[in-house]
């Protein structure tokens, strides 16, 4: 998932203990529909915004579906900052819908809002589970039992540091040698001086700093366990040192002004095809053959280097999770709408490429390429990462042989997490959660984007934490869960 998406979704996705007002959307306690032509219909709601041409994508899509499994699927997008809210009322509602892009996974599963797939999916969807990397049926275990259908994309990721390749190269920069946010200083100097036009890091109120650590509840709360430490340990991430060291490097950057000076506050992003920047955060895993996919998005050349190694981690597998509604009337139905978004091929590139002779055409250079045409565009099509199995799609002219190999690379050496699959029950801790939510809420976003001096802000934040029983009561109930687990293994 891209960082302008990841901010806007981590933000709902940390533990749904509150349930926010969103208006005056109110659930349909419809029972299960049927077509004019006697189908099956088949709700989904799918985060994000609808392509320009969605009918057309989906008048192609649905001879398919309606072909192979007797269902019509009707797809309503709710939109990246509305969907966590809207989607707890849905649920709360008891409306009868089918299939959801999952938010709050795992708590959603343990208060059985979802359907339990755990036997079904080895039979109605045995040809899709089959095919999944174990982590991904690791990562979505919740108290034994699987309630996702996960689409088959970055299984491992990685943070990395984005470039704008036309200013590297403009600058006869290397950045060959940058490992870490503190190799980026020189770089940034020249921009700052050369570039009045550019800013020179790409910061918004939802960046976080990245390292190797793992998050239990979301980075918006501060429990991970350290990647590069004690892997038996849940700590705080903002007493890991090494991540404390992150956080002076980006304050630093912040007063050379290397970083928006609004960034804690404002609600710009920075749009990825308008190059107004020159270095930014984005999430890469082996389906995104190194640059490329940021570079079609872009529409200009951009080029990354590592800034944490790749990872399989409960995040990476839940990244992209449908789940069944428990209120369904149509369970194995929708499994089987779901099984051929991730099985048919024709079906899902016609979703993610759009239509064939305007978006694209076949490449006879190779049997599974296809080249971009002028008709392709970002709102002419489905993002890849969230609609289905990403190893069905064809690979576009924009990616070399080298990106190839890169990613076969990536995915190869990527390691598990230790806490791969460990789903913490907020259930004991509920009300507690919510306290130290609202502490975090008033520090993270001027910690991470270095508008405070790290040095004050993080003993500040631990007084005000320690001072709370809920924070001891949190990370000695997180601990035991933590510590039952891993002996399980």
């Amino acid at each position: 998932m891209k960082f302008w998406k990841k901010a806007l979704f981590s933000a709902m996705a940390v533990s749904g203990v509150v349930l926010a007002a969103c208006g005056s959307l109110t659930g349909d306690k419809k029972e299960a529909s049927q077509t004019k032509d006697g189908l099956t219909n088949i709700l989904m709601y799918q985060i994000g915004e609808p392509p320009k041409n969605f009918d057309t994508l989906m008048e192609n899509a649905n001879k398919i579906i309606e072909k192979e499994t007797g269902a019509h699927l009707e797809i309503k997008y709710i939109g990246w900052g509305d969907y966590g809210d809207k989607m707890a009322i849905i649920n709360s509602s008891g409306e009868n819908y089918d299939i959801a892009f999952a938010h709050n996974y795992v708590l959603n599963a343990q208060k059985g809002t979802y359907t339990d797939l755990t036997d079904l999916i080895k039979t109605t969807g045995k040809e899709l589970y089959d095919e999944l990397d174990p982590a991904y049926i690791k990562g979505n275990l919740v108290d034994g039992k699987l309630y996702a259908v996960p689409v088959i994309q970055n299984v491992a990721n990685q943070q990395m540091l984005s470039f704008n390749k036309e200013l590297v190269e403009k600058y006869n920069m290397d950045i060959s040698k940058v490992n870490s946010y503190e190799d980026l200083e020189p770089l940034l100097a020249t921009i700052k001086e050369k570039e009045p036009n550019i800013t020179p890091m790409a910061y918004t109120k939802g960046t976080k700093v990245s390292d190797n650590v793992d998050y239990i509840l979301g980075d918006l709360l501060p429990f991970v366990v350290d990647l590069d430490g004690d892997h038996t340990k849940i700590v705080n991430q903002f007493e890991v040192d090494h991540y404390k060291e992150h956080l002076r490097t980006i304050h630093k950057y912040y007063k050379a002004g290397y970083i928006p000076a609004d960034s804690a506050t404002s609600d710009v992003n920075f749009d990825l095809a308008t190059p107004n920047w020159f270095v930014r955060k984005e999430t890469q895993g082996p389906a995104d053959f190194g640059d490329s996919l940021l570079t079609t998005v872009a529409g200009y050349p951009i080029v990354s280097r590592p800034l944490t190694d790749a990872y399989k981690t409960s995040g990476s597998t839940q990244s992209a999770n449908f789940v069944i509604s428990s209120s369904s009337k149509n369970t194995e139905k929708a499994l089987e709408v779901l099984v051929l978004l991730n099985t048919n091929k024709e079906l899902l590139n016609g979703l993610v490429f759009g239509p064939e002779g305007v978006n694209w055409e076949k490449d006879p250079s190779g049997e599974n390429r296809i080249k971009l045409l002028d008709g392709y565009a970002n709102d002419t099509r489905m993002s890849a990462w969230n609609t289905g199995n990403n190893n069905l799609l064809y690979i576009t002219d924009k990616v070399s042989d080298a990106d190839i190999a890169q990613s076969k690379s990536v995915l190869e050496s990527a390691k598990e997490s230790p806490a791969l699959g460990f789903s913490f029950n907020t259930q004991p801790v509920k009300s507690e959660i919510t306290s130290i939510q609202n502490i975090m809420n008033q520090y993270n976003a001027s910690i991470h984007t270095g508008t405070v001096d790290p040095d004050v802000a993080i003993p500040e934040l631990m007084e005000r934490l320690n001072s709370e029983g809920a924070y001891k009561k949190v990370m000695e109930e997180m601990q035991k869960q933590y510590d039952a687990f891993l002996a399980d293994k």
